[in-house]
């Protein structure tokens, strides 16, 4: 799969994503949709993009995907809005060292037959928390292997060996309002810029 770099990835739209597509099969980077809508629920179902984790492993609409079909976001950062003098102001959040992120999600097969993900969020740590309450749940490198493993389905295990990346490596700063238009990806996005 070729990677395309991009800079504002909306929801409902495909993303990349790594993922066992069935429990006895390899590890695949391929592309799922931005909104989770398991392929038993009715049509007019909600399709979240994001899943709390305070309730992913023990709502009925997700366990089951928390369970057997968890997945991982390779991500740069991500970007959350602060209020500021009426109106809100955009930030990129990212690692320090700018390494890549990787998101914690779920994905579940959609009624139509394409997978379809959510991406877990948490409360907010660090300097994340001095732009939004919550941020998407990042994880450390030791953890990566555990979140992806098929056979390991039970809820407190995965919490005792799944870790999110420490606080202190997230920075951020502000960027353009631009961002605010989905149809924008170029590389200036993420740029500071003086609010």
């Amino acid at each position: 799969m070729k990677l395309t770099p991009r800079y504002n990835v909306a929801p409902g739209t495909w993303i990349t994503a790594v993922r066992h597509p069935r429990d006895d099969a390899p590890l695949v980077m391929d592309e799922v949709w931005w909104g989770y809508r398991p392929h038993w629920a009715k049509e007019k179902a909600p399709e979240p993009i994001n899943a709390t984790v305070e309730k992913v492993a023990t709502s009925n609409y997700f366990r089951g995907a928390f369970a057997h079909h968890r997945c991982l976001v390779p991500a740069d950062g991500w970007y959350e809005w602060l209020p500021v003098g009426g109106r809100k102001q955009p930030h990129f959040l990212c690692r320090e060292d700018r390494e890549p992120i990787w998101l914690a999600g779920i994905w579940s097969q959609r009624p139509d037959g394409t997978p379809g993900c959510a991406i877990l969020t948490e409360p907010a740590r660090g300097v994340a928390a001095e732009i939004h309450s919550r941020m998407p749940l990042a994880l450390d490198a030791e953890s990566l292997e555990p979140w992806l493993d098929p056979h390991l389905t039970d809820r407190e295990t995965i919490r005792h060996v799944v870790h999110h990346l420490p606080a202190e490596r997230i920075t951020h700063w502000p960027v353009s309002m631009r961002v605010n238009r989905p149809t924008q990806d170029d590389a200036e996005l993420i740029e500071p810029v003086d609010p």
